[in-house]
Parts: structure tokens; sequence; C-alpha cells
């Protein structure tokens, strides 16, 4: 695919007393916007939840693990492919195996005694199999240790640089020991803000030690935690022509959106989940393809929401309409498609749908498009 074809996802959420994403002391995470503080939830918080959930939502051999240990996947994937071989010769053959392929052509290379790369390492399920095949099919090739090497050095670049997992096709890899392995993202998410001014408040609680049989007025222990509540402005954009660019034809592109749509828009952050059961669902989701450019609609919440007795979603939504309505008439072309799901009745040009039924109207206006 060689025209421009985006994805946006635009979304407004209240929720109530929480702690969904932290900072070092224990603080939400908070960022200043329009002169006002702002309750924050990083991008990568929330796509750590968005590749939790595709555990649901898609196969297991579709999704990638991130991982200091790559070292024990080969080895159990060998297992699995041959019983005889000792474990000895097995962790020898994963520390081969994964050494050559990450080992940058011109730099020495970089691991631990262990045999662990010294940072984190995106891998697919499909690029585990196929080196663990090639670590085998390396041990038993007789050829002259010159030769084996010269006849798997392009194969073990080949097997990190080729089938990777959905969540890597969307959040990308970056190897720093060789750039040649890297992918990519096909999508963007954005670190979300309140629509309106937060500040951060102090929960002080106590606990009962239920085994004292002594006088009980005091407690047991005692503490605070930190938390706010707000409406969120939450933004992600995904490159379908990236996606399509990496090998992907228009059923599987479907099958990623279809599970990304259900991933951003539902999935939450746990953070001190157990203590505010604050999982909430958004009050107003509005899904554009674009075929000039993504557009992050957050300046419509430049100038803060103000308070009311009415709340923040009304004014959030209307800002937010109103602010798009903009910027379609002064700076970009209108939406080749727009959809809306929302719990009240708006007034902006999209076709208003159910959750339900948004992912397959985005796939099936994406053939028509392909």
């Amino acid at each position: 695919m060689n025209k421009n074809l985006y994805l946006d996802v635009h979304v407004l959420q209240t929720l109530p007393p929480s702690c969904v994403n932290r900072d070092d002391t224990g603080s939400p995470k908070t960022a200043v916007y329009g002169g006002v503080n702002r309750a924050r939830v990083s991008s990568q918080s929330w796509k750590r939840a968005m590749r939790l959930e595709f555990n649901h939502l898609f196969q297991s051999e579709q999704i990638g693990f991130r991982t200091k240990n790559i070292k024990m996947l080969l080895i159990d994937r060998m297992k699995e492919l041959d019983s005889t071989k000792d474990l000895s010769v097995l962790e020898s053959l994963a520390d081969t195996a994964f050494t050559k392929a990450t080992e940058p052509k011109n730099e020495k290379k970089t691991k631990n005694k262990k045999g662990k790369k010294d940072v984190l390492f995106f891998i697919s399920p499909k690029q585990i199999d196929t080196l663990a095949k090639l670590a085998l099919d390396y041990a038993s090739d007789n050829s002259s240790h010159t030769e084996k090497e010269k006849i798997y050095k392009e194969k073990w670049k080949e097997a990190l640089g080729s089938n990777p997992s959905v969540d890597i096709l969307l959040f990308g890899r970056m190897a720093a020991s060789d750039p040649e392995l890297n992918f990519d993202a096909a999508a963007q998410v954005a670190h979300c803000i309140s629509t309106h001014a937060v500040s951060n408040e102090f929960d002080y609680f106590t606990a009962v030690d239920d085994c004292n049989t002594d006088d009980n007025a005091g407690a047991g222990h005692l503490g605070t935690v930190e938390f706010n509540s707000s409406t969120l402005y939450r933004y992600s954009t995904v490159n379908i022509s990236e996606l399509m660019d990496n090998g992907l034809n228009i059923d599987e592109v479907g099958d990623v959106i279809n599970g990304y749509l259900q991933a951003f828009i539902k999935a939450m952050p746990t953070g001190k989940q157990n203590t505010f059961a604050n999982r909430t669902l958004p009050c107003f989701t509005y899904v554009t393809l674009r075929e000039d450019q993504p557009v992050n609609m957050a300046g419509a919440f430049e100038k803060p929401v103000p308070k009311s007795s009415n709340g923040y979603e009304a004014k959030s939504i209307e800002a937010f309409i109103e602010y798009t309505k903009k910027v379609y008439d002064n700076y970009v072309n209108f939406p080749t498609k727009s959809w809306v799901v929302c719990l009240d009745d708006v007034s902006i040009d999209a076709d208003r749908v159910k959750m339900n039924n948004l992912p397959e109207l985005v796939i099936d206006e994406l053939k028509k498009l392909n």
C-alpha cells in the first residue's frame, strides 16, 4: 500500500478516585498543560495494559515476549523439538543462537555472564521457533567451523528480522546493539491528560489487628495513599500502510485492528486497582480513518474545562467537538470515514454506532479503501 491511511482513536473517559499510574514516590503522575496541573497516565502504562488485554484477543502465537531471558525460551523450545539433548548442550546452543542473531556486524557482542542480554528484548514466538530450529541444525551440521559460520551468518539475522508478533508490529522494537533488528512502530499512543485542572488528594487509612486481645481502640497499622479523579482525554493512531508494508494482507490487518480497538478502548492500567476498584469505560469514543495525517486533538483542552455542578464529561465532549470542527475547517481534511460511540446524544459528523459493532465497521471500510 503506497497511500497514507491512518486510524485515529480519541477517547474521553472519567476515572473515579484512583492511582492507575504512579511515579517513583507513589504519587499519581501529573503534567502541567495550559498552565494548570493535570492528571496524567503515561503511554507506556496504557500500552502495557493493552498488551495484557491482547492475551484475550489474539492467539498465543501472535503475542510476543519482552524479556531479558531469551535463553530460557530457546531452551524450552529446543526441548520440545529434541528431548535427547542434555541441558548443558541446549544452554550452549541457546547462547550461541541468540548471540549470533543479535551480534552487530562490526562491534563486539555484549552479554552478561548468565547469557542474558543486558536490556529487555522484544521477540515473537515464531522468531523463538526459528532460532531454536536453526540452533539444532547448527549443532548437527558437520561442516567445518568456518563453513558453518558462513552458512548461518545471514540465517541468524533473518530469524529475528522476520515473523514479528502483533505487539511488535504495533509498538515497535528497538535493538540498541544492532539497528538492523529494529521494527518501526505502526501505532502511537499519547500520554493521556485530564481535560481540567486536578489536585491530588490523600486517603488516610488504618488497619485493625484482628488477633489483638488487648484494647483495640488504636490501629495495628496506619498509612496514606495519594489519589485523584479526572476526566481523561486519550488518543492513539495506527499507520495502516505501515502494517501492510510489513507484509500483512488486508484480512490480517483487519484482525490486528479488531484487537487494537478493543484493547485501547476497554483496557486499563491496573495500578492500585484493588484499592480503588476504579475500572470504567469511556463516555465518548471518536474513531476516524484519515488519508492525510494523524491528528491529536489535545488542543481542545489547552484551556482547561471549568468545574461545574454538572461535572466535566459534557463540557469536555463539547470542547472536543468544537475544536475538531475548527481543525477540519482550517488545517486538515475531514476524515475519510468516522464513527462515534457515546453514552449521550452528540452533534458530530460521524456514524453513531455501538462498541460491539465498531471494529467490524472499521474493518469493512478498510477493505473498501484497500
